[in-house]
């Protein structure tokens, strides 16, 4: 348990790194490792005298200033009012399209997910979407989705949105808006560049020495398992008493 513990912190810790300069990010449902990093941020941001970050997490009453939901949250996208938001897919492929319908040949998918909502939207509007999908396989990041939610890249369309990085279990990819797919930037402990190869269908671009994703501070380590957690359990009492319990 302790070694899931260390793993999430490390995605937890990146989130936050990954959101540094925003000032409103928006997390959807079902997102705790997500809303963790936004809190760290924020949290950051407090202790070092730096501007504040709004954070909405739908489903918080404590950290959510929507009082109507997706509605207020579409709204603030199309103001420009939202800069960082989380997606993620049952299906990704390395066009940085998402598939949250099912697999197989719409509408006879032999798979059904929850369905698209309002990714297609928000991959369009907000400026800094990263893609957060713990589960690193081929099954999930495929050479072509079979179907497309939300597409990442429209050149017939100007748009401010679109993939900022992609983040997993496993490492860390930046998207290459130019070249239109994604490049690794980072391989989590204990994995190498060996193990990303093996476990992502779709090519991406590797440098030629691929660094290991930093692990989190002592400092950072004292927010995360302690304000963080304790703000978390409002949302996601579960998941932050199973990290308290690992510690």
């Amino acid at each position: 348990m302790s070694a899931e513990r260390d793993r999430r912190e490390i995605l937890i810790a990146t989130i936050a790194d990954l959101l540094d300069g925003i000032r409103h990010v928006a997390v959807g449902a079902s997102s705790p490792i997500p809303a963790a990093g936004a809190m760290l941020l924020r949290a950051r941001q407090q202790r070092d005298g730096k501007p504040p970050v709004r954070i909405s997490i739908l489903g918080s009453q404590a950290h959510n200033f929507f009082t109507n939901g997706g509605i207020e949250l579409f709204d603030c996208a199309a103001q420009g009012r939202v800069d960082a938001f989380f997606l993620g897919g049952g299906q990704i492929d390395g066009e940085g399209n998402i598939n949250l319908v099912g697999t197989g040949d719409y509408p006879t998918s032999g798979v059904r997910w929850p369905g698209s909502f309002g990714s297609a939207y928000l991959y369009h509007l907000v400026p800094r979407v990263i893609l957060f999908r713990e589960e690193h396989s081929p099954r999930v990041f495929v050479p072509k989705v079979d179907f497309v939610s939300a597409r990442a890249i429209t050149p017939e369309v100007p748009r401010r949105g679109g993939p900022h990085a992609l983040l997993t279990n496993m490492a860390l990819f930046d998207f290459d808006r130019e070249a239109g797919g994604f490049a690794l930037r980072s391989v989590h402990p204990p994995f190498t560049p060996a193990d990303i190869r093996e476990n992502t269908g779709f090519a991406y671009a590797e440098p030629e020495v691929v660094r290991e994703t930093p692990q989190p501070d002592t400092a950072t380590l004292s927010l995360l398992r302690g304000k963080i957690l304790d703000e978390l359990a409002e949302t996601y009492p579960a998941f932050a008493r199973t990290m308290k319990q690992a510690a």
